[in-house]
């Protein structure tokens, strides 16, 4: 009997599991269609670029929808809260629809694959190992908000090196953040059932996989891309 609801538990975290690469995976879809179709516009990248109070407000409208996602998941019903994932990765595709005017399509594609692997690798290590990554947690956050503070500071220093430094090292926080998350992810799902509540952490925890992608992609794209 034991066995039998040990076994149906596993099913239940593998299903769970694959919705939140499914997910994952529309959203970067949705992101990577609509930066494309944004950025053979000129209409609409004027609109989007030519104003800063458009720019920051795309901004500042992404990080509501995520606050507002990660804080309320629990109280919204699964339909909204897909919604609002798919809302986020438009808004993420419209901004980020300027690599297509900064760099070349080739050098997207190419640093879009290298994240792929990445990714996949330091995931697939996350799920896998049996190594307690639990210490990891903190530390790469406490790294997560000195690279936002760095980042803010070379705007006005405008440092080339600096920029260099602050890349390599996003890269290797995102690295490490993937097999973080996921390992964390595996762990919220071990006791949930395939039904809407554990979906709804399911959906979350694919945002938080979807956002390690999306700032991994960047960073590399920043050290490997090659402008136009």
């Amino acid at each position: 009997m034991n066995s039998f609801v040990i076994e149906k538990a596993s099913a239940q975290q593998a299903q769970l599991i694959r919705k939140v690469y499914t997910w994952m995976f529309a959203a970067l879809l949705i992101t990577a269609g609509v930066a494309y179709r944004v950025s053979t516009s000129e209409q609409l990248l004027g609109m989007i670029f030519s104003s800063k109070l458009s720019f920051y407000g795309l901004i500042i409208a992404q990080v509501g929808i995520v606050w507002y996602l990660s804080s309320r998941i629990q109280a919204l019903t699964l339909l909204t809260a897909t919604i609002l994932f798919a809302a986020y990765s438009i808004l993420m595709g419209v901004t980020m629809s300027a690599i297509f005017v900064v760099y070349t399509q080739a050098s997207i594609s190419s640093t879009f694959l290298i994240t792929a692997m990445t990714f996949g690798v330091m995931s697939l290590y996350g799920y896998t190992t049996k190594k307690d990554l639990t210490s990891w947690g903190g530390i790469l956050l406490m790294a997560v908000v000195g690279l936002i503070i760095a980042s803010v500071v070379n705007i006005f220093l405008a440092s080339s090196m600096f920029e260099f430094i602050i890349s390599c090292v996003g890269v290797l926080i995102f690295i490490g953040l993937t097999a973080y998350d996921t390992q964390k992810i595996k762990a919220l799902l071990e006791n949930h059932q395939d039904n809407e509540e554990g979906q709804k952490i399911a959906l979350l925890g694919s945002l938080t996989l979807y956002l390690d992608f999306i700032n991994l992609f960047l960073f590399l794209l920043r050290l490997l891309g090659n402008r136009k």
